[in-house]
């Protein structure tokens, strides 16, 4: 049994889509049958990352061309990928992460339209999907047509632990913030549909407390928080950290008092499961994939007005100071979520497809 497995998004490791190549990568290698052979496609110089037991191929970015071969099974890990199987032989499948394209206000009607279009292609040729969500699997169902193919589950896993347990290269020494307590934490990109400006006026009813924005923060919205910050007075408690390493982000979450991810916009949420992993209070929107990630121990922000967030916010950290079970209910509900369970779902639907 030949196995194609397109981790071409290694590329950006601070991603959502670069862990859950390298996570789901590492797991398949580690409960590979004995009769299966693996190869993966890889950017430039990543070559060796899941060891030296597996095949690789080097993915081009100017050209969407990959080494003719024979594999029984062409696993595509992300609905947007350029790279697909030159013979339709392979029996491709594809996970899908998100349709959170037809949220977005910048993009017209046309636009939207082609990426269905596009992505629709996709399906027609697959012989099997997955989703990372029972949402993203409802919104696919709503808005593409499925064609006689199983359309199956697979939720991701939680990184933090299975980097502590499997670590696929050595951890380095965590980057020293030297933080204040208390703190708010969030960890992800800088963006809009993170929806992180509705965080700031919290700042003001939380007089004691720091923000932390932990995650790449390249985009012009980044300088946007900066700049609202400094208008609201509470400039010197908003903390962006940029991009942070494995051990620095597994820190903060230990040190955090809660996490707050007011996201519109999800197809699953790791920051969360994460956060969760660690016993810590989570704060989150109600849409998208987020109440099927946090569960009923998580809090949920019913209005994105700052008195109410606020108000939920007070009202949560006082029930979770005065529940001491809860936070292991968090744990348990972030051990639902494992790279090892998925990788083992993954190998079941290979296996089937050949």
């Amino acid at each position: 049994m030949k196995i194609f497995i397109d981790t071409e998004r290694l590329r950006d490791l601070n991603s959502g889509l670069g862990q859950f190549c390298r996570q789901l990568g590492a797991e398949l290698v580690r409960q590979r049958p004995d009769a299966a052979q693996l190869t993966f496609l890889v950017p430039e110089g990543q070559q060796g990352i899941f060891g030296p037991d597996v095949q690789y191929q080097t993915a081009v970015w100017w050209r969407k061309w990959v080494n003719p071969a024979s594999f029984d099974v062409w696993h595509c890990t992300h609905q947007d990928s350029g790279f697909l199987p030159p013979s339709k032989k392979s029996r491709l499948t594809l996970t899908i992460h998100d349709l959170n394209f037809l949220e977005r206000p910048d993009y017209s009607d046309a636009k939207k339209t082609g990426k269905l279009a596009a992505l629709q292609r996709k399906i027609d040729r697959a012989s099997a999907l997955t989703t990372i969500s029972e949402y993203t699997a409802s919104v696919v169902r709503q808005h593409v047509t499925i064609p006689n193919i199983p359309l199956t589950v697979i939720h991701n896993g939680n990184s933090l632990n299975h980097t502590l347990n499997h670590p696929v290269s050595a951890r380095r020494p965590g980057q020293s913030l030297n933080l204040p307590n208390p703190f708010f934490l969030f960890v992800g990109v800088i963006h809009p549909k993170k929806n992180l400006h509705t965080l700031l006026p919290l700042l003001e009813a939380f007089p004691e407390w720091q923000l932390v924005l932990a995650g790449p923060d390249s985009h012009p919205y980044a300088a946007h928080l900066r700049e609202q910050a400094q208008q609201l007075g509470i400039g010197e408690r908003l903390i962006l950290t940029g991009i942070v390493d494995e051990a620095t982000k597994t820190g903060l979450y230990q040190q955090c008092d809660a996490f707050l991810f007011p996201s519109i916009s999800e197809g699953f949420g790791l920051p969360v499961v994460e956060a969760m992993s660690c016993g810590k209070p989570v704060f989150l929107s109600k849409l998208t994939s987020l109440p099927e990630i946090g569960g009923p121990d998580a809090y949920y922000f019913e209005s994105f007005e700052p008195e109410a967030m606020a108000e939920t916010i007070f009202d949560g950290l006082n029930d979770f100071a005065a529940n001491p079970f809860r936070a292991n209910r968090l744990r348990q509900q972030a051990a639902r979520f494992s790279w090892e369970r998925a990788a083992e779902q993954y190998w079941q639907l290979y296996t089937e497809l050949v």
